[in-house]
């Protein structure tokens, strides 16, 4: 990828000296003011913007809990892990889970709820390997796939794709939810594009890893691990339980010798000069009231350094190039 930088250079009349020339702008700049943290402005947006915040980790974390208690002890009574249980035991210990797209299907469907849009995706470390986890959430209408159930599990294949992630899918599901098949099936952009994706993701030599559990179910003959294990060939190992099958998939993962290219460069991180917490008491709640966006790219990069170009044109847009975790973007 190549970068065009376009300069607009000023006449001069006097010759310029022999020899590299320093100039003010070739440290960058750091940006940020210390507030009032103790005004009106400052603290009524601090208040308004904490109880926000504070609402919107209250919602999460109703979100994590899936179909809710009934669904959630039904669930561990069939001797099943529950789905962030399963991600937990199988990315390495002490790791951080990027979860994304937490709020698919958030008030979607009327009174209907589906927590998450019925499953789990995010990226995981997995025995040193940075993986994308795909884990149907069977709590919520027993793992069934909505429209938003598809459409969230396409973006975090997408996701995958482009940033060449292994994919782990740990499958508990009862297919289509079919009071709503008519928009799961559709077209290009809808259950059977999972596949796609999925071939096109083995093309790429970017591996799929699914395991399937040995429990007692009514339907063994129709599709359980001993028919997919013994008889069609579907499956590579079969796992006892919950915790054996996560032992494997590990183990599977760790034999990949799957290293991930990276093509940016990558400096030591360092927190940013102004403390995070300041953007309650800058932006506040109130969308007609403006603010200085450069105060929140101050507590937002690294050592608050921004380097702004095109700094003369459309004023109600700030553009530059700044270290952000370890990135530069």
């Amino acid at each position: 990828m190549w970068a065009v930088l376009r300069l607009a250079l000023r006449p001069c009349a006097r010759a310029s000296p022999a020899g590299p020339r320093a100039y003010h702008g070739d440290s960058v700049a750091s940006l940020g003011t210390q507030p009032d943290l103790g005004s009106a402005l400052y603290q009524e947006n601090y208040k308004q913007m904490k109880a926000l915040v504070n609402q919107l980790h209250e919602r999460v974390e109703h979100i994590k809990l899936g179909g809710g208690e009934k669904a959630r002890a039904l669930h561990i009574s069939r001797g099943k892990l529950l789905p962030r249980e399963r991600i937990d035991n199988l990315i390495d210990p002490g790791s951080p889970f990027l979860e994304l797209s937490q709020f698919a299907g958030y008030q979607l469907y009327d009174n209907e709820e589906v927590p998450g849009g019925g499953i789990i995706t995010g990226i995981g470390r997995v025995s040193g390997v940075e993986c994308m986890i795909i884990a149907n959430d069977a709590t919520v209408k027993g793992g069934a796939y909505y429209p938003v159930t598809v459409k969230k599990q396409l973006r975090a294949q997408e996701i995958a794709m482009q940033n060449r992630l292994p994919c782990i899918y740990l499958v508990d599901s009862g297919g289509a939810y079919l009071p709503r098949q008519a928009d799961v099936f559709p077209d290009r952009d809808h259950f059977g594009r999972t596949f796609y994706n999925q071939a096109i993701m083995s093309s790429k030599n970017i591996a799929q890893v699914k395991a399937a559990t040995g429990e007692e179910v009514s339907a063994e003959d129709l599709g359980g691990a001993d028919l997919h294990c013994r008889k069609s060939g579907v499956s590579d190992h079969w796992a006892l339980d919950d915790h054996h099958a996560l032992h494997l998939t590990r183990k599977v993962v760790r034999n990949l010798n799957y290293q991930k290219k990276l093509d940016v460069t990558i400096e030591p991180s360092e927190e940013p000069l102004f403390p995070a917490d300041e953007l309650y008491g800058i932006v506040g709640a109130n969308l007609k009231r403006s603010f200085d966006v450069r105060e929140v790219i101050a507590r937002i990069v690294d050592g608050s350094r921004f380097t702004e170009f095109k700094a003369f044109y459309g004023d109600t847009l700030v553009t530059g190039i700044k270290p952000l975790e370890k990135h530069k973007t």
